[in-house]
This record gives C-alpha cells, sequence and structure tokens, in this order.
C-alpha cells in the first residue's frame, strides 16, 4: 500500500507537470524536484521490494535484482541527488 501511494503521488506530480509545460509555463524548477524525488523514491520502492524476495534478491536471474541494480544509476545521471537539491535550494533562494 505504501509503495503504491509513492508511485501514484510521482506519477500525479509528473502528469502535472507535463501538463503545465505543453501550457509552456515555466516548470525548470519543479522538474529539478520531480527528478530529485521520482529519482530517490524509485530506490526507496526497488530496495523494498529486494528485501521481500531476501537472498534471492541479490541473484542476477531475478528480475527484481535488475531492477535494483537500475535504480540505484537514475539518481546519478542527468544531475545527482546531491546536485538536485543544490539546483531546488538555489530556486528557493536558500
Amino acid at each position: 500500500a505504501e509503495i503504491a501511494a509513492e508511485i501514484q503521488v510521482g506519477r500525479a506530480f509528473l502528469d502535472q507537470l507535463v501538463l503545465q509545460h505543453m501550457a509552456r509555463k515555466n516548470v525548470v524548477n519543479e522538474v529539478s524536484m520531480a527528478k530529485y524525488w521520482v529519482c530517490e523514491m524509485e530506490n526507496r520502492v526497488a530496495s523494498r521490494c529486494l528485501q521481500l524476495f531476501g537472498g534471492y534478491g541479490y541473484c542476477r536471474e531475478y528480475e527484481i535484482s535488475r531492477m535494483w541494480t537500475d535504480a540505484r544509476i537514475q539518481t546519478i545521471y542527468a544531475g545527482t541527488s546531491e546536485v538536485m537539491k543544490l539546483v531546488i535550494s538555489r530556486a528557493l533562494g536558500l
């Protein structure tokens, strides 16, 4: 239930940003927030799911292992989570 709720919140946030972008609104700061939050959420979800599999979750032949590995890179490329937090804090004037 918690995982489903987190995914739905992320999806709603992204849907809202797409609509705003299509309406030609400036969503650069919000996109940084979305990149940070959704990528971190993906890692939380993948880690929780991996724990359900126990030791098998780390075996490459199981899909959850690949999902967990793929989730890790999301917080790195196209701006690390730390960089996204810096961009967000500057946009907020902090």
